[in-house]
């Protein structure tokens, strides 16, 4: 009689959980819409006569799809005085010819090739920003990995925020142009789900406190406010720390309006999951609280466990559609109308399946702290450092840096 009672009253417990929780994410897509259509409202204003020169430092490794006409982009903008350096470890890498090719090619710009080997931490993206920095002339620097494209007014729109002297950085946000099915539903999950809790993240705590590889503007004064490239020279996430130390240090970071493109390469399923465990992981440990608030960007899930849950009742079904209803209705002003990401438009339709794997690789992230990065085992430590295993050989030149998170 009490186990059968038990047994009730725990499963009126999870059809109550759930239901809270599908509630709660319908409020999250609501209130992401809203952000979306408040954050791209109005144009942010130009002021022609402010352009500072530049230095753009460009760590690269290896080739990455369309790499020629990513880094030329670089070179077109609109903009009276700026330099380009690029950053490469090894003399042997195959992008030295691309480089190469774009010195010449756009022979009457400031550019310049940097090949050094030295290491300052773990993560090698670090130890070849710190080499670029070296040789930048300009106080205002601008990073970005190396699979970004840009328009021609990137630079000029993208530094508008640093004439208030408490910015520190400048971000972007992107939209992927993905090939193959594995890529598709990846670039729908990070358009549609990491995006939106960007934007909400975005008013509700008065700007975001971290930043993305795609672009980071930051003054030489506030990089060196935070220790410099050295301070963060060991995080897997070098980027978020590029954003949450200027803010420990008291400056702002300003979510810019203007969206990039990343060229995704087509991958396995194998390096997806790969890809994906890690960020979850460096998600995890950047910010724990944050990561574990994802359950309420779920309703899609929770929804559907509640359908189960209730053996199909009229409020499970009631649920769901409400749930998947505002969830698409979301990503289509998130992704389609706001971001303009061609991929969200035509696939619009694969949002819930990318719902589901997303959730999968989210449950996954609080397991371990053990990530593969290039065949190599790292541990990842609490506060985001990687380490390397004692009883794992490690050769630093193999690791793969271009997109760390």
């Amino acid at each position: 009689m009490f186990a059968s009672t038990f047994l009730t009253n725990f499963h009126l417990f999870i059809i109550y959980f759930l239901l809270i929780l599908s509630i709660l994410s319908v409020w999250f897509y609501c209130y992401a819409i809203y952000a979306a259509i408040t954050f791209f409202a109005d144009p942010r204003p130009i002021d022609l006569e402010f352009h500072p020169p530049v230095s753009i430092l460009k760590p690269i490794c290896g080739i990455d799809r369309d790499a020629y006409e990513n880094l030329a982009s670089f070179c077109q903008q609109d903009y009276p005085k700026y330099q380009i350096i690029f950053a490469v470890r090894n003399s042997q890498d195959p992008c030295i010819e691309v480089v190469e090719k774009i010195i010449q090619n756009f022979s009457d710009l400031d550019i310049l090739l940097i090949v050094s080997d030295r290491v300052i931490g773990t993560n090698l993206k670090v130890s070849n920003l710190d080499n670029a920095v070296a040789k930048a002339k300009y106080e205002i620097l601008v990073l970005a990995d190396s699979d970004i494209r840009v328009g021609t007014d990137y630079l000029q729109r993208v530094i508008q925020p640093l004439q208030d002297e408490n910015v520190g950085v400048v971000t972007c946000m992107y939209r992927t142009l993905a090939q193959g099915w594995i890529s598709t539903l990846e670039a729908i999950t990070t358009t549609t789900e990491f995006h939106a809790g960007v934007l909400v993240s975005n008013i509700q705590e008065n700007g975001i406190k971290y930043a993305f590889g795609c672009t980071i503007a930051i003054p030489k004064k506030v990089l060196e406010a935070i220790g410099g490239f050295e301070a963060i020279a060991d995080y897997l996430a070098d980027d978020f720390q590029l954003g949450y130390l200027p803010v420990q240090a008291g400056y702002k970071v300003v979510l810019s309006d203007y969206i990039v493109e990343h060229l995704h390469e087509s991958n396995t399923l194998i390096d997806v999951i790969k890809r994906q465990t890690r960020w979850a992981f460096c998600k995890r440990v950047s910010r724990p609280w944050g990561y574990l608030g994802l359950i309420f960007t779920y309703g899609v899930v929770t929804s559907l466990l509640l359908l189960i849950a209730t053996n199909g009742s009229t409020l499970g079904w009631l649920a769901l559609c409400i749930c998947w209803v505002t969830r698409l209705v979301m990503a289509w002003v998130v992704g389609t109308i706001c971001l303009k990401d061609p991929i969200v438009k035509r696939f619009f339709w694969l949002v819930p399946a990318c719902d589901l794997s997303s959730f999968i690789i989210w449950c996954f992230g609080f397991i371990g702290n053990t990530i593969e990065w290039r065949g190599q085992q790292l541990k990842l430590t609490k506060n985001g450092k990687l380490l390397v295993p004692k009883d794992k050989s490690y050769e630093l030149s193999i690791i793969n840096y271009r997109n760390p998170v």
